[in-house]
């Protein structure tokens, strides 16, 4: 399986005022993203995880050391469309992405920008609006929607434009617990489904245990990446990163350190977590 996104040695350091000296914010990033992986990516605030994903989308260029996305240099001007149209982003706060006063209008906002034909555009439409489950509110005004709904409406905008790489920059932060699970589970959708590659950028770990891969960020380099349990159950080195773990294995942890009864703590979901406490108190 091909690479879609690969970084080398990928350095950025935010302009400044004349004088004063640069503060490098990604300090040599090495990174290689398949076709079809979902990625979660999680780090303090300050660890760069943003910064890297707008590298992803040339929203950002690099300062030093290449990003390449499905083999293009994001630093040469003429592959900014292509890269653009490959890798989609998705931000935080819905209201900076809805346009229109109609929520199908605006997911063909950018489809009409992109000169697709009228006939194409009624198509895609539709079909994203159906994939996000928001096709019944195609003729609503977008700010009489929920937080979560309105983040839907977003990412069908963006399904819409078919691209093969979605990055999704903590798109639920502003939502509650019931949005949380809508925007969750559309984006798991997407991969399974669609076969999109995603990378969501976020700091709830309940989120990051449902990707297939977490890549933790720590002061602008890679602190760990793998599987989310393997991952997870390194919970000192977490700790020491300023991230929490999963409660399951927060839980296991703990109690395991209390007793040192050398419980397993690799538990990601509730049900793995209550068989090992029940079989623990047996």
């Amino acid at each position: 399986m091909s690479d879609i996104i690969k970084t080398e040695n990928l350095q950025y350091a935010y302009p400044v005022e004349e004088g004063q000296l640069a503060v490098p914010v990604l300090k040599g990033v090495d990174l290689s993203i398949k076709r079809g992986e979902f990625v979660a990516v999680l780090g303090h605030n300050g660890s760069g995880k943003s910064t890297l994903a707008g590298c992803f989308n040339a929203i950002r260029l690099p300062t030093g050391g290449v990003c390449y996305v499905d083999m293009m240099d994001t630093r040469d001007e003429n592959n900014t469309y292509e890269v653009r149209k490959t890798v989609a982003m998705v931000f935080q706060n819905p209201d900076n992405q809805l346009v229109a006063t109609v929520v199908e209008e605006d997911v063909a906002f950018a489809l009409e920008n992109m000169g697709v034909p009228p006939a194409e555009i009624r198509k895609r439409v539709d079909e994203a609006l159906r994939a996000v489950d928001m096709y019944e509110y195609r003729h609503q005004a977008p700010h009489r929607l929920s937080g979560g709904q309105k983040q839907r409406v977003a990412i069908a905008g963006v399904i819409a434009m078919m691209p093969r790489c979605v990055v999704l920059d903590e798109p639920t932060a502003m939502l509650d617990p019931q949005g949380r699970r809508e925007v969750m589970d559309v984006v798991r959708e997407l991969n399974r489904k669609f076969g999109i590659t995603v990378i969501l950028i976020t700091h709830h770990m309940d989120e990051a245990v449902q990707a297939g891969r977490v890549v933790v960020m720590h002061k602008g380099n890679v602190l760990m990446d793998g599987a989310p349990r393997d991952i997870f159950t390194q919970v000192d080195t977490l700790r020491a990163a300023s991230l929490t773990v999963p409660q399951t294995i927060e839980v296991l942890y703990d109690l395991d350190r209390a007793d040192g009864e050398n419980l397993p703590i690799d538990a990601l979901s509730v049900d793995a977590c209550a068989d090992i406490l029940e079989k623990y108190l047996a």
